[in-house]
């Protein structure tokens, strides 16, 4: 009896160990290696309902599945869309898989290619390049397309989102000062947890650790007066704003 329900644990333990494991290092959370490989079934279960469930609950968990398990499959998904009929459609569709596997290079040529004729200023192409230039690190190229859309948007983003990518442009090339008053906006605007997390790293990089340990903790503090499904969708931003406070310590 005894040995029969060790063999179901085992059984239990290491596949969940090595999902957890896996899924630890695909989205640089090693800081739960320790925990997951010293207490194998206790530590994946902790790791589950910290980090695995919220996914699930928001969609996001089968996505990143596929792109960490099986990163190539929806590449040639569109590789062969795109040799069947080579249109705009495919083409972006190809380019969206190839900066999903962080082929920024690869999806900023295809990008570009579809800047043609009629969709040479097409609003869509145009963010789509402003985003994938700001994950390949290009800061000047993302702002020069982002302000390109906002000339056809009436100087208006269409998610806080972008706007919070084009203030972190603005902090990549080092516009300080426009970064900072465009940090402080968007907090004041939109309340974005996530502003304020990246606003509490821009001032961290600047040497003001108290005023950033404020934009953490305001994080932390600020989570829990969301609704549930807000709280999931943040959780992410109160889990880094810790980690920093905690450095922030040292």
């Amino acid at each position: 009896m005894l040995f029969g329900l060790w063999s179901d644990y085992y059984y239990l333990a290491i596949p969940l160990q090595i999902l957890t494991i896996v899924h630890a290092l695909k989205t640089g959370r090693r800081q739960w290696l320790y925990l997951l490989i010293f207490l194998p079934l206790i530590g994946a279960v902790i790791y589950f309902f910290m980090e695995l469930l919220p996914e699930i609950n928001s969609g996001s968990f089968f996505k990143n599945i596929q792109r960490y398990f099986f990163p190539n499959q929806k590449i040639k998904e569109w590789e062969r869309k795109v040799q069947i009929s080579d249109n705009i459609t495919n083409k972006l569709g190809l380019s969206n898989a190839y900066a999903e596997q962080k082929h920024y290079d690869k999806a900023i040529a295809l990008s570009l290619s579809c800047l043609d004729g009629l969709y040479s200023d097409d609003p869509g192409i145009l963010l789509q390049l402003a985003r994938q230039y700001f994950y390949n690190g290009q800061y000047k190229e993302s702002l020069e397309y982002f302000d390109k859309l906002n000339e056809k948007n009436s100087s208006r983003f269409g998610v806080q989102e972008d706007e919070l990518l084009y203030v972190r442009a603005q902090e990549g090339i080092g516009a300080n000062e426009l970064a900072d008053a465009g940090y402080q906006r968007i907090i004041r605007v939109h309340h974005s947890l996530e502003g304020r997390y990246y606003y509490g790293l821009f001032l961290k990089k600047q040497q003001k650790k108290p005023e950033a340990r404020a934009q953490f903790q305001a994080v932390r503090e600020e989570i829990k007066l969301l609704p549930r499904y807000l709280r999931r969708r943040n959780a992410q931003w109160a889990r880094k704003s810790l980690k920093e406070l905690l450095s922030l310590k040292s």
